[in-house]
């Protein structure tokens, strides 16, 4: 992980453990371990105080998850021998986590295919870029490093198109626009971003696709891809996304497990064949039922 520092003056274990999920006691051991230097220096103190240019390099830790194949149903959207697209259910983690070592979609695709990228660690294998838990839809595996590589780089350009569609709460006035803060985690709940910071910009293009009574139909087209944007976003300009109780309303009017956020469609350059290759999903089951609810009110 590399950073560069906008604003000085603050200690260096303060400032990290506000852009990481790590403890100031975690960031120590790694400044003891010399896994992290500061413009290519070693032996830090965390007690140092950063200056705005100076450039932070942090070596983590693989995660020690002894990852096992599991026979779990996922939906393959296509394949050929370089890469893979799935169509995520809502519900299934991307990769282990937090002790957590099966259940992953990352233990799906061990099963599923015999050879997978190897870039990502032992427990992402595959895995080019996630979605939420909650998040259901369209994703991108790689089934050898070339592709991977390929695909990243991609990604780091933003030339892969993502396109989601989620129903959020309240009716959205203008029709289309676009969305651009800076992105940065909590230092209230590690597990939540909020907006603000001034070195992760995100980027999100939004249009109307139908309007309720009280909730509203959009289609958001990522041009970043920041942890958590589209629900940060979404609640940013006041329509946070339906059955998202992180960032939305806390007590929901559906029976939801999850927010309504899908992605639907990804276009990106084939890694071998150089061709423009896109995929597209289906609302799920019960992002089209309480669209017909709403329709029928």
């Amino acid at each position: 992980m590399k950073l560069t520092v906008s604003e000085g003056g603050e200690r260096l274990d303060v400032y990290l453990t506000k852009k990481t999920d790590m403890t100031r006691s975690q960031i120590k051991q790694l400044l003891d371990k010399n896994k992290i230097s500061v413009n290519e220096e070693y032996g830090i103190k965390s007690g140092k105080i950063i200056k705005a240019g100076e450039k932070i390099e942090i070596e983590l830790p693989q995660e020690e998850i002894d990852l096992i194949p599991q026979d779990l149903p996922i939906t393959i959207i296509y394949e050929d021998e370089d890469i893979a697209v799935i169509n995520k259910a809502q519900g299934m983690s991307v990769h282990p986590g937090g002790g957590a070592s099966i259940g992953t979609l990352a233990n799906a695709l061990l099963y599923h295919f015999q050879n997978l990228s190897s870039i990502n660690s032992t427990v992402r294998p595959g895995i080019v870029h996630r979605l939420d838990k909650d998040t259901s839809g369209v994703m991108l595996v790689a089934k050898n490093d070339k592709a991977h590589l390929n695909l990243s780089k991609q990604i780091a350009e933003r030339t892969v198109e993502k396109i989601y569609v989620a129903l959020v709460e309240g009716v959205v006035k203008t029709d289309c626009g676009e969305i651009k803060t800076f992105i940065t985690r909590s230092t209230k709940n590690r597990k939540l971003m909020i907006v603000g910071g001034s070195e992760r910009e995100a980027i999100t293009l939004y249009k109307v696709l139908e309007r309720f009574e009280s909730n509203t139909l959009v289609e958001f087209t990522l041009i970043t891809g920041r942890t958590h944007q589209i629900r940060v976003h979404s609640k940013y300009i006041g329509h946070p996304v339906v059955g998202d109780i992180s960032y939305g309303y806390k007590k929901q009017k559906f029976n939801l497990k999850g927010q309504l956020l899908h992605a639907k469609k990804i276009s990106f350059t084939h890694p071998k064949t150089k061709e423009i290759v896109t995929f597209e999903t289906d609302l799920p089951e019960y992002f089209e039922k309480i669209l017909k609810v709403l329709i029928l009110n």
